[in-house]
């Protein structure tokens, strides 16, 4: 699959909060579970789900929506049958002050997300 990705790098992080974005945008993640999660006797899928329980709060503390969020089941365009991602979820944020603000927030569960995955793509889209 190539190289793995899980969380920000500091560069990433440093360059995203200096774009100059102004207004609502999306975040496509594109998310590949693990079989099976190291610490517990469930899948990467049922982990993400209990991290997306926990981070409900700061989505609507950020008035961050889900507008999409689906399961690949065959590729039109692309390689082969073998489908590289489990899960694609698009989420609105408002501004990107209330993103930044949400994922340095005391206490958000990162670490939740990280421990499901093993791989992810978090890409940032906008309308114009």
């Amino acid at each position: 699959m190539g190289d793995i990705h899980i969380e920000v790098t500091a560069e990433q992080f440093q360059e995203f909060a200096t774009l100059p974005l102004e207004g609502a945008f999306q975040m496509l993640n594109l998310l590949k579970f693990k079989d099976k999660v190291e610490d517990a006797d469930i899948t990467g899928a049922q982990a993400y789900a209990q991290y997306m329980q926990a981070v409900l709060p700061f989505f609507q503390t950020s008035k961050a929506k889900v507008i999409y969020q689906g399961k690949p089941v065959f590729n039109l365009i692309g390689p082969g049958k073998d489908l590289e991602w489990d899960k694609v979820l698009i989420v609105e944020y408002e501004s990107k002050k209330d993103f930044l603000s949400m994922i340095t927030a005391e206490g958000y569960p990162s670490k939740m997300r990280s421990r499901a995955l093993q791989d992810s793509r978090l890409i940032l889209c906008t309308a114009k």
